[in-house]
């Protein structure tokens, strides 16, 4: 039983930039929280400072209720699950599972019970006696989540679990880790990843942590929350583009014209106006006209089915994938990709124009963030 505290940790290496900023963080009893980012955003590095593998710079991290910034890995009761599973080659599968409680001098029979309670939870019990060698890459995951369930520890640290196995091997792998998490009711989960599926599917919460050019951001919290908050409210467009897949549409715009709770915008490219306008139901407040700024709208929410608020395209491909398609079309100011049924008949090359619902617009300013949406508040306040 374990709530986890983080008060203005950093990390840096040396006299490099810091790759971990100012996280500030509290994951609660039984959470499952998902740190989520692209490769070298600093998700292993946190992960590793809770666990006690990496030491923090500044601030604070509390375990529990108790300060562990000195207390070594071996007492912060936490078990962390590796991406390279870390199984000893020359032991069984039971002696993998066994090796901490050994090492705590835990009595046999505790030792006994305990893992093959872990591997008939984990459906290991045929396998105990073979050496990792004899074992699929599922099976060898398994056994590592299996030697951190047999220390029944406050906390379960999962480091890109899955990202060794194949795709089948991905979907059932996270069901079982679900199925885990519902079975401890109060132990908390961490865990990282790369894959906004994997987040999507097993998170209470995701943090999002910021990557790329801009350096006074990297290493920090880009936004936090339940997935489908992230997915339908994210708060800058760097979150509107990594959560999603395919991503979100982005376009380049000009705004026209603000009135309350409705901002009309025209398609921009080449640094000039073009004729198709669009309207977006957001808050235009700190916008002005004339100003530069982006358009975002998911894949799902557009249609091929134009009217005056839609944009003349021309179809470059269809990815058909049985039950839906993705069609990818060429504008003026780039491509877009609509989602459509499976069976939609077009073509490379055919001329489409692609509605744009105004209640599904995101807008963001030069600086990338996102601008209130009115449609959204409406609804809430009638719900």
């Amino acid at each position: 039983m374990a709530t986890i505290r983080l008060t203005e940790v950093h990390k840096a290496y040396g006299d490099h930039p810091p790759v971990i900023r100012s996280v500030n963080l509290e994951i609660a009893q039984h959470e499952f929280c998902v740190f989520l980012g692209p490769s070298g955003c600093g998700k292993s590095t946190l992960l590793r400072m809770i666990a006690g593998l990496e030491d923090l710079t500044a601030g604070e991290l509390h375990i529990g209720g108790r300060l562990v910034n000195d207390v070594p890995a071996a007492e912060r009761g936490v078990a962390m699950v590796f991406q390279s599973y870390a199984l000893f080659p020359h032991m069984t599968v039971f002696d993998n599972m066994a090796f901490g409680l050994k090492l705590a001098k835990q009595p046999k029979d505790v030792i006994e019970r305990k893992v093959r309670e872990a591997a008939r939870i984990l459906q290991l019990e045929s396998l105990l006696e073979r050496h990792p060698k004899a074992l699929s890459g599922g099976q060898r995951q398994r056994v590592a989540i299996g030697r951190a369930i047999v220390r029944e520890p406050g906390v379960f640290l999962f480091d890109e679990p899955l990202s060794n196995l194949d795709a089948a091997l991905r979907g059932q792998t996270r069901v079982e880790i679900a199925r885990l998490h519902q079975r401890f009711a109060n132990a908390s989960v961490v865990y990282v990843t790369h894959d906004q599926v994997e987040a999507m599917t097993l998170a209470d919460r995701i943090v999002l942590l910021h990557a790329g050019a801009d350096a006074d951001r990297f290493g920090s919290i880009a936004q936090t929350g339940a997935p489908l908050e992230l997915y339908h409210h994210p708060k800058s467009r760097f979150v509107a583009g990594f959560i999603g897949s395919p991503r979100m549409n982005f376009i380049d715009v000009t705004v026209e014209s603000i009135e309350p709770g409705r901002v009309t915008v025209a398609l921009a490219a080449d640094g000039a106006a073009h004729g198709e306008k669009l309207v977006a139901h957001v808050d235009g407040e700190r916008l002005q006209r004339g100003q530069r700024v982006t358009l975002g709208v998911r894949p799902e929410h557009l249609r091929l089915d134009g009217d005056e608020q839609s944009i003349q395209c021309a179809t470059v491909l269809s990815e058909r994938l049985g039950e839906h398609s993705y069609i990818h079309a060429d504008y003026a100011g780039g491509t877009l990709i609509a989602k459509a049924p499976g069976d939609t008949p077009l073509g490379a090359g055919e001329r489409i124009r692609v509605h744009v619902p105004s209640a599904a617009c995101h807008l963001f300013d030069d600086q990338g963030l996102a601008l209130r949406r009115c449609a959204f508040e409406a609804e809430r306040a009638t719900a």
